[in-house]
């Protein structure tokens, strides 16, 4: 009977070299769209609420934004504070998406601005399009 307690050691030991480590563990991820709305043409939102044209959040550091443009316009990102981000190509395209990592701790600003007018898309809008305003910042 001495066989059970040394399958039940090489069982623990297995289940404790397949179990994840922190190295393993995937950073967080915050998905935000750029919607279209009637006034002043878009919006940023998530999949629960509407945050406006300007919107400011607080996420950890290694945290990756996500941000879907649902807008059928499209956009230039430009950076406008914080540590250098890798952007990448500046432009977004409708219905794209782009995934910004933040590996710094800091106060990050972005901006978002249409390309084409409302008009130039086929959209009725009211009142001048947003340009769009998004701060992170980012903690330990």
């Amino acid at each position: 009977m001495k066989r059970k307690p040394l399958l039940l050691a090489l069982v623990a030991t297995s289940l404790f070299l397949t179990a994840p480590t922190s190295a393993a563990i995937v950073s967080p991820t915050v998905r935000l769209v750029i919607a279209h709305v009637a006034a002043h043409c878009h919006v940023w939102s998530t999949a629960t609420r509407t945050l406006g044209p300007s919107t400011k959040i607080t996420v950890r550091r290694g945290t990756r934004v996500v941000i879907r443009a649902d807008c059928p316009m499209d956009f230039d990102f430009a950076q406008t504070r914080g540590p250098r981000l890798a952007l990448g190509d500046p432009r977004t395209y409708a219905g794209s998406t782009r995934a910004i990592t933040f590996r710094k701790v800091g106060v990050y600003g972005l901006t978002a601005t249409n390309v084409q007018t409302p008009e130039e898309r086929g959209l009725v809008t009211l009142g001048v399009p947003n340009t769009l305003t998004l701060t992170v910042v980012v903690t330990r």
